[in-house]
């Protein structure tokens, strides 16, 4: 594939000139952030698809998303202009990695801002299940009274099992612990604990010890259907079973079934296989109508603190990957993270394929210009890498042509300037 036009022939593009696109209702805060950066910013509501999106995104520099909008190897190729894409959510699992690196696109998403949140709503739904609060709430709704402690339990001195010890299974685990719970996680990584809570050696074990279980695990071959027939009977009878994870990780007909026969006394699951694409399409489960199964619809992370902090987390990478070149934090390309532009310099930025000699061949077109290279960063992963170069601009250097040498060198991906 050829090298990107980025930029201006004579100019380093202008600010207003930037444009990026916000889809699904991205956090007010962002639209400010990036407005007062100088961008020009476009906000929609929904998921488009197909050539809906790449007519949005045709002439954008940066695009956000959230969860629903996906973003394939023919939306990259067929918006040769963007530079960036913002997840604003934890996962990335909506996005083709591989096909935005392989043009030069940079990739960021927010994987602190709502972990808060999803703990907090974890929480909730561990006391809930084990009260039988939305059990309770729906029977007094359909005028039925049912003043009753059966199958009604304090969380104190109950177990709860973690599959996942990452940023939001570890804080479940000290506010579980706050509130008198015994903590044990499964973790495929050797992690260290908070406070008194135990590692166990395998799935099965927490699963058979476990009063609640509740999971933090990415999408993933590994993950796909983690819990099924078999790991459902193996938890204890009565047992209650959180996911508030992603949805592939959960058999949900095999969990309609151990909720039928009585073996767990019940769930709550945030998220499913498939999902409506927006508010006004039905949606439909195999554990709709079941008792004490609380269903929500992907709000994990959905509070106002949390979407006011993804936007300001990855609005403020974006603008930093436009204003100074920073890829620090990205999922998809090596993490260059740079100071501020010096106000006499030119900063060059060069994506291109891993291979010999690459750095050197930029050197030398720069050196063959009478250039001098003020600082340089390089990072490199196995199949790209990103050099930076701050250089004093000479007046009788045209930049587009050096521009012009610059893209002509074997690997590269995309070149532009900042100044």
């Amino acid at each position: 594939m050829p090298p990107q036009e980025l930029f201006s022939p004579q100019t380093s593009i202008p600010l207003h000139a930037i444009k990026v696109v916000l889809l699904e209702n991205i956090h007010q805060r962002a639209v400010e952030l990036l407005d007062g950066a100088g961008f020009t910013v476009e906000s929609h509501a929904g998921a488009p698809s197909g050539e809906q999106l790449i007519e949005l995104a045709a002439d954008a520099r940066m695009i956000g998303i959230r969860s629903k909008t996906q973003l394939t190897r023919e939306f990259f190729e067929a918006c040769p202009k963007l530079w960036s894409v913002g997840c604003f959510c934890i996962g990335t699992n909506q996005v083709d990695l591989d096909a935005a690196a392989s043009t030069g696109v940079a990739v960021f998403n927010a994987p602190f801002s709502n972990t808060r949140s999803v703990a907090e709503k974890v929480i909730c739904e561990v006391i809930a299940l084990h009260r039988r609060l939305f059990e309770r709430s729906s029977s007094l709704h359909a005028g039925r009274w049912q003043k009753s402690a059966s199958g009604s339990h304090e969380v104190r001195g109950r177990t709860l099992g973690i599959v996942g010890y990452g940023r939001i299974g570890s804080q479940v685990s000290v506010l579980a612990e706050a509130m008198g719970m015994r903590v044990l996680f499964y973790d495929t990584a050797n992690t260290l604990s908070l406070g008194n809570a135990v590692m166990v050696e395998s799935l099965d074990e927490l699963l058979a010890q476990s009063d609640c279980v509740t999971l933090h695990v990415p999408d993933a071959a590994t993950t796909r259907e983690l819990i099924g027939e078999r790991e459902l009977a193996m938890m204890k009878p009565g047992a209650h079973l959180i996911n508030n994870a992603r949805g592939t990780v959960v058999d949900l007909n095999a969990l309609r079934r151990a909720i039928e026969s009585g073996h767990l006394g019940g769930a709550a699951v945030d998220v499913f296989p498939e999902e409506p694409r927006d508010n006004d399409t039905p949606f439909e489960s195999p554990l709709a109508g079941l008792p004490n199964v609380i269903l929500t619809p992907h709000i994990g992370g959905s509070t106002i603190e949390a979407q006011e902090n993804i936007a300001v987390e990855v609005g403020t990478k974006l603008v930093r990957l436009m204003n100074e070149g920073a890829t620090a934090t990205a999922v998809n390309v090596p993490e260059v993270d740079l100071p501020s532009l010096h106000g006499d310099h030119h900063r060059i930025v060069h994506f291109h394929r891993n291979e010999p000699g690459v750095l050197g061949a930029l050197h030398s077109v720069i050196a063959g210009k009478g250039i001098n290279i003020a600082a340089s960063y390089l990072q490199s992963d196995a199949r790209h890498g990103y050099a930076v170069l701050d250089v004093q601009p000479r007046e009788d250097v045209q930049e587009s042509d050096l521009l012009a040498e610059l893209r002509a060198v074997s690997g590269t991906i995309r070149v532009r300037t900042i100044w």
